[in-house]
């Protein structure tokens, strides 16, 4: 049985449920994964999916003072093997261009990571081409093992480019996915080294809503218009926009803003929201389970995610929340950005708008608000395309074959996915 330490930033996380759908399919296609996160969970409340998962979970000191002991037993056990040195070269390199404690912090996890591996795991695979890369990328180095990594959004538009491409040429494999991420890691690379792989939704989570969605129009105030975001508040997200936008609403609409999600911004935007009257309006949910988030979809009238580029270059690539909402038949708004025109086609499966445009985006939600049948309209044909185009069983079967799993094995797969699901 082939076994795979996965590298994640933190585990587990609410706003990562790719990352958990996509382990637990794995999982049921024969690979037998251990988890190992660079960081000790925050969120109070996990998914139902992350209670199916059977890996183990290692937890690497987040800071090496927190765990000293540790971390010298690991050095000193590493450093008797030949490729150490070979390793902390390489470190060394980076931590001239990049004289930062995050490069020593992730040589010392690399160190406990290399050395407390279990034996018969054969392949380090990191989630996000930053920080969880370089520690599999050194412990790569340390044991010998291949690597690999799956890159989305941040990580790689935040990274020199000297970094990716010395990544990209040490690892066996490289997934981004979206198309303005692949074009731009394949020409890092060196050639067939980087697959496109849409995220998938396991749309047996998410199956279609029993009953067609609303008809509100805005016009009765006992009724009002539903708006729900999904995200966490960060700059990208673009929730000071949707804020703004809010408040340029015509005050003939009824309408109410739903938000969860938690992040650093958070306060600011509540703050933002009250300054400019709204506060009877909007409601923070803050983070939540996967099952209330799929209720909110379902009672919904029109979902709203405004990204932008932010200042340092992060920005989304394909959000699942998009996925989930349209799965569930909502009409969508979001930013005309690389990733998410993948997968709305404006005017057709969903609406998209300039990224920080605040008037257009009002006046998209303004329109959609009081035209309940073109929403509908909108959300059958998201759903339809979500679930013909972007399902996890494709997603998951061009992972599994760099895996080198069997066809075998990914039909077994199938039978326990459908037996297992809700």
């Amino acid at each position: 049985m082939k076994s795979v330490a996965f590298i994640l930033k933190g585990y587990p996380r609410l706003s990562e449920t790719f990352i958990a759908q996509e382990i637990r399919s794995l999982e049921l296609r024969g690979l037998e994964v251990e988890i190992v996160s660079l960081r000790h969970p925050t969120d109070t409340s996990t998914h139902p999916i992350h209670g199916e998962i059977k890996a183990p979970v290692n937890y690497l000191p987040e800071y090496l003072y927190a765990e000293p002991v540790r971390v010298l037993k690991a050095l000193f056990t590493i450093c008797r093997r030949p490729q150490f040195r070979t390793a902390l070269r390489v470190w060394f390199r980076n931590l001239l261009r990049d004289p930062t404690p995050n490069r020593v912090r992730r040589f010392g996890q690399a160190a406990v990571l290399a050395a407390d591996l279990t034996p018969h795991v054969t392949h380090l695979y990191a989630h996000f081409l930053h920080t969880p890369a370089s520690v599999a990328r050194y412990a790569s180095i340390m044991t010998g093992l291949p690597w690999s990594v799956s890159a989305h959004a941040k990580d790689i538009w935040t990274i020199p480019d000297w970094e990716k491409r010395e990544k990209l040429a040490d690892c066996d494999w490289a997934v981004t996915c979206t198309a303005s991420g692949h074009e731009h890691l394949t020409n890092l690379a060196p050639s067939n080294r980087v697959h496109l792989v849409y995220h998938g939704l396991d749309l047996d989570r998410f199956p279609p809503p029993e009953k067609a969605t609303s008809l509100h129009d805005g016009s009765d105030s006992e009724e009002p218009v539903v708006l729900l975001c999904v995200g966490r508040a960060v700059e990208k997200k673009g929730l000071d926009t949707l804020v703004a936008a809010l408040h340029e609403l015509p005050s003939t609409i009824a309408w109410r803003f739903v938000h969860i999600g938690g992040g650093p911004e958070l306060n600011q935007l509540k703050h933002m929201a009250e300054n400019l009257g709204l506060g009877d309006r909007v409601i923070w949910l803050g983070p939540k389970p996967q099952k209330i988030v799929l209720e909110n979809y379902r009672s919904a009238d029109l979902f709203v995610l405004p990204s932008v580029i932010a200042k340092n270059g992060d920005r989304d690539g394909l959000p699942n929340v998009l996925l989930e909402a349209q799965s569930q038949g909502v009409a969508c708004i979001s930013a005309r950005l690389p990733g998410i025109s993948e997968l709305i086609a404006d005017g057709t499966t969903g609406i998209l708008i300039d990224p920080g445009d605040v008037t257009a985006l009002s006046a998209e939600i303004s329109s959609l608000a009081q035209d309940p049948q073109r929403r509908r309209q909108l959300g059958t044909a998201a759903l339809r395309r979500v679930r013909e185009h972007f399902s996890l069983v494709e997603h998951i079967g061009h992972i599994a074959s760099l895996f080198g799993l069997s066809p075998a094995e990914e039909d077994q797969a199938e039978c326990k996915l459908r037996s297992t699901a809700p």
